[in-house]
């Protein structure tokens, strides 16, 4: 690995918008999966690790444009590597779709149908993966992945797309529902930096490869996951 040491903090972004990777504890700070890489990349680094918490991908993908942090925890997509740097994946998580229990589909693959409205949180990987394969579906675009769910409970949309583990949730807390047994995409979710500011990037990649590699991923990802 490369010897890009910081002797200062490093500035986490971390995305609350997919509970299955960070969440607030009840102490009111940062966990999972996100903030656990982050802490181990800050070691690695010989940096202090400081968090800032952003209620959707969206937002952070913003906040970079303003220099407001460093290193972020994103799912690796096309648009957004217009602007942000990957590394390669630490985790794939399924994107599908939750509808109600009575509903005649069974597969993703009849949900782009003329007509047919889907919630989605704006901006997340699977609203872009959506938009750019979904072409008679309408994409009804909700504040946050949360909200997209909330509204859909509440009768707004004829279905509710985003992460597997989510939905699988709000369906077994609220009958009547049910999620699709297929994925439309899995989402790769990786480590970023803005491109521009890639200070430390050649130690983050080799050190998410050593990661994974050695299995201390995998232990990571499996002590932090909510799963709810």
């Amino acid at each position: 690995m490369s010897e890009a040491r910081c002797s200062t903090a490093l500035r986490f972004a971390i995305n609350l918008g997919n509970p299955v990777l960070a969440f607030i504890s009840p102490s009111g700070e940062p966990e999972g999966i996100s903030v656990a890489l982050a802490r181990r990349i800050a070691q690695a680094l010989g940096a202090e690790a400081q968090f800032t918490t952003y209620p959707t991908a969206g937002a952070v993908v913003a906040a970079a444009q303003a220099g407001e942090w460093d290193i972020a925890f994103l799912a690796r997509d096309p648009e957004r590597a217009q602007t942000l740097r990957f590394t390669e994946s630490y985790i794939t998580i399924q994107g599908t779709i939750m509808v109600a229990a009575g509903a005649g589909a069974k597969s993703v693959t009849q949900m782009d149908t003329q007509g047919l409205t889907i919630n989605v949180g704006k901006g997340a990987a699977y609203d872009l993966w959506l938009t750019r394969n979904f072409s008679r579906a309408v994409l009804l675009r909700q504040a946050s992945s949360q909200a997209a769910i909330d509204a859909f409970l509440n009768g707004e949309g004829d279905a509710v797309a985003g992460i597997r583990q989510p939905l699988e949730k709000a369906a077994r807390q609220n009958a009547g529902y049910r999620v699709l047994e297929d994925n439309f995409t899995q989402i790769e979710q990786a480590v970023c930096v803005p491109l521009g500011d890639e200070r430390y990037f050649a130690e983050i990649a080799g050190l998410i490869n050593q990661l994974k590699e050695s299995g201390e991923a995998e232990r990571i990802i499996n002590e932090n996951m909510n799963d709810g």
